[in-house]
């Protein structure tokens, strides 16, 4: 892990810094050139993490001025329990911080969050091709067995 990691709050100072970091995300999931979000997308996302009305936060892995990492999170209501389950939404760090502990830091980061919140579940998906991602997702969930499906709208 880099020496110096701060796990903290995106803040509205944090734009020009959390965009690059959002762009990869996008990138790495096919969402860049003429398939990228549209800019209002991004714009709204940004919002939501200052809005006290939405229950989407966002969290950055800081070391020596430089963020490394993101992670995007949200709490909704389940039929399956009383307090909402936490959702996270996104991870992502630099290409140069990957294996180095940042994503664990930030996963735990929101695992602390869930438990303040009262939260009684942390859960996330992944592209089963990731599977970097996943050496690290073994060792700190357990995989549900179920499989997504979506149809656009």
């Amino acid at each position: 892990m880099p020496t110096h990691l701060t796990i903290r709050a995106v803040t509205r100072q944090d734009y020009e810094r959390w965009l690059p970091l959002w762009d990869g995300y996008n990138a790495f999931y096919g969402r860049s050139g003429p398939t990228a979000l549209p800019e209002e997308v991004t714009a709204m996302t940004w919002s939501r993490f200052f809005d006290a009305y939405e229950p989407v936060h966002a969290l950055v892995a800081e070391s020596n001025g430089e963020l490394l990492g993101l992670v995007h999170y949200l709490y909704h209501r389940t039929t399956t329990a009383i307090a909402p389950l936490c959702y996270l939404n996104d991870l992502f760090t630099v290409e140069a911080a990957r294996g180095k502990g940042v994503g664990r830091a930030l996963i735990e980061a929101v695992y602390e969050a869930a438990r303040r919140a009262g939260s009684p579940r942390v859960y996330w998906l992944t592209h089963e091709t990731n599977r970097t991602a996943q050496a690290l997702y073994d060792k700190l969930a357990e995989k549900s067995g179920f499989i997504v499906y979506r149809r656009p709208m």
